[in-house]
């Protein structure tokens, strides 16, 4: 799979999940297998530029060969200006974002509620377009709701505006993530664009992913939900895809070795104090009840110690 110049050694990748897919996240999952990781969504208000959280996610990481920031706004002119604000910051690609049902975004008239209004999605996506060089990228939903499931109108816009790759989530905005993702119109946007398509929704193992990919032949797939505390999953599913049998999950051992250098990235990028074992913690509740440490993590979440949280993972890790 090809995103403008780039060749991505897999087609999988990372989404972007607000307060979970940070810095450390991504590495752990690039190392993983993904062949691409995705920011956290950022806004495009110039305003809140020297927020510590803007001026985070506004950070290339320097260890990733194709950094991707995802922008949210509503702005064409305001978004343009940050398109161009990351690219010299040196992203390496920009994705917009078309596809975040959550209440609050959408009730700021962005994210998937701009499906509901084509012409501010098509010169959102050409003001964009026109101000950078590096390739564009869009994630969508399916629409704004069962009746209006315009995907591939917002979806031929982007292509018309010179962008690279869009991403179609099986699931309109009024869905949000509940029922079964579709993957018709995924396929039916493959069938009608010449840029590549990106499959998501539901893909929680290399089967189902193989499964997509055949009923809709898109270039790729993006994995979300799934992945949280299954980094795991992105190299499965990678190793599937390209003709190998699936190796299966890590023994907890091999497992507590990728959770503590996750820890270990994750206190080099947010300090050692308290914020990083706070912000930890739900990565380490999805690790530890992946591999029956529910218990452990009732205990692990009453600590704001970092040495302490360290030991508590390694104990539980290295009894198996």
């Amino acid at each position: 799979m090809r995103i403008g110049s780039y060749a991505l050694a897999s087609p999988v990748i990372l989404a972007p999940m607000a307060g979970i897919t940070d810095a450390p996240y991504r590495r752990i999952c690039l190392e993983q297998g993904a062949g691409l990781v995705v920011s956290e969504m950022v806004s495009a208000r110039d305003d809140l530029r020297g927020t510590d959280l803007s001026r985070r996610r506004y950070e290339p990481d320097a260890w990733n060969p194709v950094p991707v920031v995802q922008l949210l706004g509503a702005d064409p002119r305001a978004m343009a200006e940050a398109a161009r604000y990351a690219q010299d910051a040196g992203f390496a690609v920009v994705d917009i974002n078309f596809g975040c049902p959550a209440r609050k975004v959408c009730g700021m008239a962005c994210g998937s509620a701009i499906m509901g209004n084509e012409p501010l999605a098509r010169e959102i996506l050409e003001a964009v377009a026109k101000a950078v060089d590096v390739p564009v990228t869009v994630k969508m939903r399916t629409g704004w709701d069962g009746s209006h499931r315009n995907a591939i109108e917002i979806a031929k816009a982007a292509e018309g505006a010179g962008f690279a790759a869009v991403t179609i989530h099986g699931r309109t905005r009024e869905d949000l993530f509940r029922g079964k993702a579709e993957y018709r119109t995924i396929a039916r946007a493959v069938r009608e664009l010449s840029i590549p398509v990106v499959a998501n929704g539901d893909i929680d193992s290399p089967q189902k992913a193989a499964l997509v990919l055949k009923q809709t032949s898109a270039a790729g797939v993006m994995i979300g939900r799934a992945a949280c505390g299954n980094p795991w999953l992105l190299g499965r599913i990678g190793t599937v895809l390209s003709g190998g049998a699936d190796p299966g999950e890590p023994d907890r051992k091999t497992a507590g070795r990728t959770v503590l250098r996750h820890f270990r990235y994750h206190l080099e990028y947010w300090g050692d104090g308290l914020s990083a074992v706070l912000t930890f913690r739900k990565h380490a509740r999805w690790y530890l009840a992946r591999f029956g440490g529910s218990g452990i993590a009732a205990e692990l979440m009453k600590e704001q110690d970092a040495a302490v949280v360290c030991r508590i993972l390694e104990d539980f890790f290295e009894e198996g």
